[in-house]
């Protein structure tokens, strides 16, 4: 089986010489996404790590394969992969098919969404992305289990947990208080 371990390295080695927007190594942004999920278990940890590979380099699904990536991490990977043509709500929507892929997902949201990498881009471009991670945080987080959902975010965007705070207080549980409490 393959190890986590084994899994970072593949993705460093897949990402290097990658820089995300920011200038910031790209390896950087799929390790933050990755530790988001390692609670919830070391495949979607693995998911977390070669969420892109697919898509920024060039792994293919088979290659991910043939290295000794579990089917079912290749999968999420698959699940989560932008296809040309096909619009950004629907590849939500999409996603939220399969509960892993929806996980690995918010996680990469969460971690797109922090106001430090935001501050990096120019205004015009921070103000449409934010407004385009927000409206698919609202059908994501509608999917997953929000305890979930606020594992992630204490380690990936602690920033959007009174976001979730507000939603579950909207009638969908709140993780952050527990199942009996009530905030007075």
């Amino acid at each position: 089986m393959t190890t986590l371990a084994e899994v970072d390295a593949l993705a460093g080695r897949a990402h290097a010489g990658q820089t995300d927007k920011a200038g910031v190594p790209y390896v950087e942004h799929v390790r933050a996404v990755a530790a988001g999920l390692e609670p919830l278990g070391p495949h979607l940890a693995m998911a977390g790590l070669l969420h892109d590979v697919i898509e920024d380099t060039a792994w293919t699904a088979e290659r991910l394969r043939a290295a000794g990536i579990p089917d079912r991490v290749v999968a999420v990977v698959e699940a989560v992969t932008n296809t040309p043509g096909t619009a950004y709500e629907e590849k939500i929507r999409r996603i939220t098919e399969d509960p892993d892929a929806t996980l690995v997902k918010i996680a990469d949201n969460a971690h797109n969404s922090r106001s430090d990498r935001a501050a990096a881009l120019p205004p015009e471009q921070r103000e449409r992305l934010a407004a385009k991670y927000r409206a698919a945080r609202e059908t994501l987080w509608a999917a997953a289990d929000p305890e979930h959902v606020a594992t992630i975010l204490r380690i990936v965007n602690p920033e959007l947990l009174r976001e979730l705070d507000s939603r579950c207080d909207a009638g969908h549980g709140n993780p952050l208080r527990g199942p009996d409490r009530r905030e007075t």
